[in-house]
């Protein structure tokens, strides 16, 4: 955060989801048309004030409907946010602090450490617990924090939607299936996971105002490594480890085997929806690094034990 200004900041990853944009196409606009004059962190992060968030946000939806970036990328915000309609209101809207009403203690204690364009009005400890310290609240937004929801918590956050009085309603989670988050989204509300950047929920909640879902997040940017160890290699790993005193060759065999199978089955799992997709890609994604780190730790461990290490050869 910068101090001289009470505006949160936020690094670029967060800046292009909030905006609509990859960071690929961010970094391409930078490069090639200079579209944002950012500051850097002590480590050297591009960090993008709230304004320059909804500058980029313009330019995405204007190139959405068929202007070129290299003829935006050097007009004023002025006269962007006259091509795109918006003309006149969106920056007040953009800089009020918004009243909302919390569902969840680690969620309050994580907003009350940032701020960050929320002004809380009341607090809730649990969902499923006494929602008297909501009532009467009339906020513009109710956050609940439901770290692994089910369909059975839909009616309690109806219930505490209620008893706020919010115009909308923004349910963080961590892990939820997709039936879930359907039935959520059936229900007016917005659903998203729990951000790592909190400056990214006053972002959330006037999407939820506005009726606007945010582009997911894509969390398989990162490249699994290839496969390095297969079956027949950590046969030969197991079958030499029996002439050591340790086990471990074997248990980090069998952990290995058991992680790619699921990364390998991720791949193959039918998909009832867009959103089940992504979550298997989510998870074979997940697999594979974790297989990646596991493979690194059986290197070392072979080379401790003596043993053969048979490494895959790479596919063509």
């Amino acid at each position: 955060m910068d101090n001289t200004s009470q505006q949160p900041l936020y690094r670029s990853g967060v800046a292009a989801r909030l905006a609509g944009l990859s960071v690929e196409t961010l970094r391409v606009w930078e490069r090639r048309y200079g579209v944002s004059e950012t500051q850097r962190s002590e480590r050297g992060q591009r960090l993008y004030t709230a304004g320059q968030v909804r500058r980029l946000g313009l330019l995405k939806q204007l190139v959405d409907n068929g202007h070129p970036i290299g003829t935006l990328a050097a007009l004023p915000l002025e006269r962007l946010e006259e091509l795109a309609g918006v003309r006149g209101s969106a920056p007040a809207a953009l800089m009020a602090l918004l009243r909302v009403a919390l569902v969840g203690e680690t969620l309050a204690r994580r907003v009350a450490a940032t701020g960050n364009g929320l002004e809380v009005q009341r607090v809730a400890a649990r969902l499923d617990g006494d929602l008297a310290a909501l009532q009467g609240a009339s906020v513009d937004v109710l956050l609940v924090e439901l770290p692994e929801p089910d369909e059975t918590m839909v009616p309690l956050v109806a219930a505490a939607r209620a008893a706020a009085g919010a115009a909308a309603v923004v349910v963080l989670y961590r892990f939820c299936a997709s039936a879930t988050i359907r039935a959520l989204r059936a229900q007016d509300f917005m659903v998203a996971r729990m951000p790592s950047e909190m400056g990214e929920l006053a972002q959330l909640c006037r999407a939820a105002l506005s009726g606007r879902q945010l582009p997911p997040i894509d969390r398989t940017a990162e490249p699994v490594p290839a496969v390095r160890f297969d079956a027949a290699a950590l046969a030969t790993i197991t079958a030499a480890g029996n002439r050591v005193a340790c086990e471990c060759p074997r248990h980090l065999s069998d952990l290995l085997l058991m992680v790619g199978s699921f990364e390998r089955y991720s791949a193959q799992c039918a998909s009832r929806s867009a959103e089940d997709a992504q979550l298997h890609r989510e998870l074979g994604h997940a697999a594979g690094l974790a297989r990646s780190v596991l493979e690194t730790a059986m290197e070392r461990l072979v080379a401790a034990e003596g043993l053969p290490l048979p490494i895959l050869s790479p596919r063509p």
